[in-house]
């Protein structure tokens, strides 16, 4: 071997050892395009993190005024529905025929107590009837258990009996009237001939074969005092409360519009 070769061998001027220049710069431009990756991966994250919580928030928010629109409506429903505390004007009657200052017409019919009741022997106390649609109406028979359950109040306004009118047949009636334990007599009129003689029939949802929810407030004279059809359209009122019945009882015949 000649001096020359020893000599470049030694500086580091030649040999399998030696790297070019450009094979550094190579390296340093990966490593800064791998952090720029890097970063961009990261960037990418953070957004989608941020997208993930927009896309929660959205969502609570969406589910919030959900619940927010349901609360609302049930309060509407709520408002609209029948009440205890439902006060006069709050359900609507008409004012049919026979009326306030007309004798109340006559009638004699199988009662869910037993036996028969006519009018005439309530002659000299004030009593109120109470037509409605039947045993298809269930909220017709929770307004009598109402009525029962308010017969203080009544007796101190003046009613001394309630008598209640439907057109099906009195097996079925009584034996509705013994599972609620009702006590005020539901009468059977299955020809509807005291319905049509009270006009009762002309305002019920059903048609003219059943009652609506008709009132009429019979004098001691058997003098028609007061009547309220409740039942007719376009709410068809099929339940209100005593309270309120009562008091449009003392208001006097006001029929809403």
């Amino acid at each position: 071997m000649s001096g020359k070769s020893r000599t470049a061998r030694r500086d580091g001027s030649a040999g399998p050892a030696a790297r070019p220049p450009g094979q550094a710069a190579a390296r340093q431009t990966n490593a800064s395009a791998a952090r720029d990756r890097k970063a961009q991966l990261a960037a990418a994250r953070q957004a989608q993190r941020r997208a993930q919580r927009r896309r929660k928030i959205t969502v609570r928010a969406g589910i919030v005024a959900g619940v927010a629109a349901v609360i609302a409506v049930l309060f509407v429903i709520f408002q609209s529905s029948p009440s205890s505390s439902g006060g006069a004007g709050a359900y609507p009657y008409q004012v049919g025929s026979p009326g306030p200052g007309q004798a109340a017409p006559g009638f004699s019919l199988p009662a869910s107590t037993g036996g028969t009741i006519s009018l005439s022997q309530y002659r000299g106390q004030t009593v109120l009837l109470f037509f409605q649609e039947g045993l298809t109406c269930q909220p017709c028979w929770d307004q009598i258990t109402d009525l029962q359950n308010h017969a203080a109040q009544l007796k101190a306004a003046g009613i001394g009996q309630v008598v209640s009118i439907t057109t099906d047949p009195i097996a079925a009636i009584t034996t509705k009237a013994r599972d609620m334990g009702l006590t005020i007599p539901v009468l059977s009129d299955p020809n509807l001939a005291v319905s049509q003689a009270y006009g009762a029939n002309a305002y019920g949802m059903m048609g003219a074969g059943r009652d609506g929810h008709s009132f009429i407030l019979v004098g001691p004279d058997g003098v028609i005092r007061w009547r309220a059809d409740y039942g007719g359209a376009p709410k068809y009122i099929m339940f209100l409360p005593t309270a309120s019945l009562l008091a449009d009882i003392k208001a006097g015949e006001h029929p809403s519009s």
